[in-house]
Order: C-alpha cells, then structure tokens, then sequence
C-alpha cells in the first residue's frame, strides 16, 4: 500500500532526496541531508465513527426508531429532487427561449408528477414534513421558493395554503444546529449511509456533523455511548 509516485517535499530548509525513499518494508524512509528518518504514518480519508445509542428509556427509543423508519423512506425522494433539479438547471442553461424553458419545465413535471405522485400520496403528514426538510438539505432551497422559482408565487402560495391544511409546511428548512429533531435526522441519515441502507448525496448546507454531536451530545434525551 504505497504511493506509485515520487514528489518532491522540503521540510524547514533541507531539501528531501525522494529518489531514495525505500518502499520495500512496511515504513517507508526519507533520506535527509544523509539522515534515515522513518515516515510510518498512513494518510486516510476523514472517517465518521458513531457509537452506539443509549436511550434514555423506552418512549426515547420508541421515538427515535419512528423517525429512523420515516427518515428512510423519505430520503431517496429529496435525493431524487436534487439530481432532477441539476438536470433541469443544466438542460435551461441551453435553452434561450422562456417559452421553450417554461415548456421544458412542465414536460419534466409532467414526468415527475406520472412517476411518483401515487407513491407520495401515501405518505403521512410528518413524513411529508420530512420530505420537505430534506429537500432543502439537498438542494438548499425551501421547496415553496422551488415552486415559485420554476412555476410561479402564484402556484407557490396556493400550495403552500394547500398544504398547511395537513400542518405541513413548504418554507421549513432543514437546521440540525439549532433544532434537535433536525440533528438527529442527520444523526439516521450518517448511520444509514455508513451501513450502505442508503447512497449518501452530499449536502448542500454548511455545518460539521462532528461539530452538532459536541452541541447536542449533553442537551438531548438519547446519548451517544461509545462502549
């Protein structure tokens, strides 16, 4: 497990000679101005490690497991969203005409609509709710900005005073550092990637989940226990 390369380093004012680097044991050996100093560390890719939960008591537990199931079904449809919203924008970028692009955009959601609208009508109030939280972690928008940019403030206050009649809400955003039910969506969300449950597609947003785990690690009900 050694680099097929050479390259050329200078450490304080000495220049390395790479060209005798000894790459046939296990440590690898960089010759200083004539002096062996052995180089036996490995470089990696940034790792997560998440321990295992310790709930507070049953209820806890009840509650996570309840969002983990709805956060999984859910996920692949904001990941869905996001690749489509990426093709859209690509495919508009070539387009001059807005009335070619406004006829672009209702063949894709004429599309989309054919595909998933039976299976997104069989989702519940909170899972709608997610969906719409995980949409904008996807794609940093707000899914009532998504439809008012692409169709129109008109269609998008419409739906948003639709949809609130099923206490969802299209202008919710996806914040895990100030609300805990977000943390801990991103909490199943890193799980479920590492366990290949689900295909990780990065987040748009810019927060560090090592930075929310120091945050709410002493202020919720389930703990993170490392043994």
């Amino acid at each position: 497990m050694f680099v097929s390369f050479v390259y050329a380093q200078k450490r304080g004012q000495k220049e390395i000679d790479t060209s005798l680097i000894d790459t046939t044991r296990y440590v690898q050996y960089y010759i200083v101005d004539g002096d062996t100093i052995p180089h036996e560390a490995i470089d990696l890719d940034e790792v997560i490690i998440l321990g295992r939960l310790k709930f507070k008591d049953k209820l806890s537990r009840r509650r996570y497991l309840i969002l983990r199931r709805k956060t999984r079904k859910v996920y692949p449809y904001a990941k869905l969203a996001a690749e489509r919203l990426t093709t859209l924008n690509d495919r508009l970028e070539g387009i001059e005409s807005k009335k070619k692009k406004k006829r672009y955009i209702k063949i894709l959601q004429k599309y989309m609509e054919e595909e998933f609208t039976a299976e997104l009508k069989k989702l519940t109030r909170t899972e709608g709710q997610i969906l719409v939280k995980l949409i904008y972690r996807q794609t940093g928008n707000t899914m009532f900005q998504l439809v008012k940019e692409y169709r129109s403030g008109w269609k998008a206050f419409w739906y948003n005073n639709t949809a609130r009649l099923f206490n969802i809400s299209l202008k919710e955003k996806y914040d895990p550092i100030n609300v805990e039910e977000d943390y801990w969506i991103e909490d199943i969300l890193q799980r479920s990637f590492q366990s290949n449950i689900l295909k990780e597609q990065q987040t748009v947003l810019d927060f560090s989940f090592y930075d929310l785990r120091n945050k709410w690690s002493d202020t919720t009900k389930i703990t993170s226990d490392k043994n």
